[in-house]
Parts: C-alpha cells; sequence; structure tokens
C-alpha cells in the first residue's frame, strides 16, 4: 500500500485574502485557483520548493465554519513548516509582518519557532537538525 497527504484544508474568510497572504507574505506557490461554482473555487498553496503537499484554502460558507476560522485545533499548532534555512525564513518572515508567538528556540530536533497566519492559526516554523 502506498499512500500520502495530498492537502490539508485550512478554513479561510476570504478566498483573495487567502492567497494574497499565503503567496505574498509567506512566498507559497499558487498552485491552484480553479472557480467550481459562483461562491466556490478549489484554491491550492504550496511552501516553495515543495510541490507534494498542498494546502487547501476553503472560504466559510455558514456560521460554524466561520467559527472555526483560525482556531481549527482548539489553539494548538496546526501545521508544520519545515526549511533548509530557518535564520532566511524567519527573518523574511518578521520582515513581512508575520506575527511570531515566541522567541526561536533549539531543541534536539533542530530550531524552532511558533507562528500565526494571518487568521491566527498556529505554525511551527522548523529547520530541523537534518532537513530532508
Amino acid at each position: 500500500m502506498k499512500q500520502k497527504l495530498a492537502s490539508v484544508s485550512i478554513v479561510v474568510d476570504n478566498y483573495d485574502k487567502a492567497i494574497e497572504f499565503y503567496t505574498q507574505t509567506l512566498k507559497f506557490t499558487l498552485v491552484e485557483d480553479t472557480k467550481l461554482s459562483e461562491t466556490k473555487r478549489w484554491v491550492l498553496v504550496s511552501p516553495p520548493g515543495d510541490g507534494k503537499t498542498c494546502l487547501l484554502l476553503a472560504e466559510a460558507k455558514n456560521e460554524e465554519q466561520k467559527s472555526r476560522i483560525g482556531n481549527q485545533t482548539g489553539g494548538r499548532v496546526f501545521l508544520f513548516l519545515h526549511t533548509d534555512n530557518f535564520e532566511r525564513d524567519y527573518k523574511l518572515y518578521t520582515q513581512n509582518g508575520v506575527k511570531f508567538i515566541e522567541q526561536p528556540r533549539y531543541e534536539e530536533y533542530g530550531t524552532v519557532a511558533v507562528f500565526a497566519d494571518l487568521y491566527g492559526n498556529l505554525f511551527d516554523l522548523v529547520e530541523p537538525k537534518q532537513y530532508g
């Protein structure tokens, strides 16, 4: 058996605003933006250099979905973004206005700091000791 996670859905309030944040601020690549109906699009973004795992930006359509924006995991870190150069990305994100919840720290597994996306979802920016 061979499987992989292709995408992870993240609830957003507006497609275009989310695309702008992920592509301009975090420098992700817009993989796909397909109109499915008058109100629904299939929007995929991916970290630079990856292209294998994407975030599916899903615009909230009702009050229950809207209540989950920014807190899909009850305040825990939601996603883990690995990098081959922590200092470069930390500096870029900081310059782009990304809110880091903590200062970088050094763990047995590598360098890490928690940041929030446009909506407050928490990410770990991690440079593993052995990137790959």
